[in-house]
C-alpha cells in the first residue's frame, strides 16, 4: 500500500511539474490533423445525433467544444475523458473501438481550440494519464 501511495503521489507530482512547464498538456499538440479528420467523421456517425453536429450538445448531452467543455474537463487528463468517450453511445456503451474513441478525442480537443502536433493521440491509460487539460498559459 505504501509503494503504491508514494507511486502515485510521484507521479501527480511530475505530472504538476510538467503542466507548469508547459509540457504534457493539450497545449503540447497532442493530436494529428489526420487524426481529427477521422474522428470528425466518427463523430458525425455516431455522436452528433446526441450532441449536435457543432459539438454545442443537445437536449440530453452536454457541449463537448466552448465554455462547457472547459468548465467540466479542465484540471483533469485525457484519461478520463477519454474513458467518458468509451462509454458512449447511451444505446451501446463501450461499443466504439478505443482507436476510433481517440480520434473522435482528438476531433473534440481541435474543436475546442487545442494544436495538433506531429504525434497521434494514443488510446493507451498511462500515455493519457500525463496529458492535462490546462488553460492556455501566457
Amino acid at each position: 500500500m505504501f509503494v503504491r501511495s508514494t507511486v502515485a503521489a510521484l507521479g501527480l507530482t511530475l505530472l504538476a511539474v510538467a503542466v507548469a512547464r508547459g509540457e504534457g498538456t493539450v497545449w503540447a499538440g497532442v493530436y494529428t490533423e489526420a487524426q481529427a479528420s477521422r474522428g470528425e467523421a466518427t463523430y458525425r456517425e455516431t455522436c452528433a445525433s446526441c450532441h449536435g453536429d457543432t459539438l454545442a450538445g443537445g437536449e440530453m448531452a452536454p457541449a463537448l467544444a466552448g465554455t462547457t467543455f472547459q468548465e467540466n474537463w479542465t484540471g483533469q487528463t485525457l484519461r478520463g475523458v477519454f474513458a467518458r468517450v468509451r462509454t458512449m453511445p447511451p444505446s451501446d456503451p463501450g461499443s466504439l473501438p478505443r482507436d476510433k474513441a481517440a480520434d473522435v478525442l482528438a476531433y473534440v480537443l481541435k474543436e475546442n481550440g487545442f494544436p495538433a502536433g506531429a504525434t497521434e493521440l494514443t488510446s493507451s491509460n498511462s500515455d493519457l494519464e500525463v496529458i492535462a487539460i490546462a488553460p492556455k498559459s501566457n
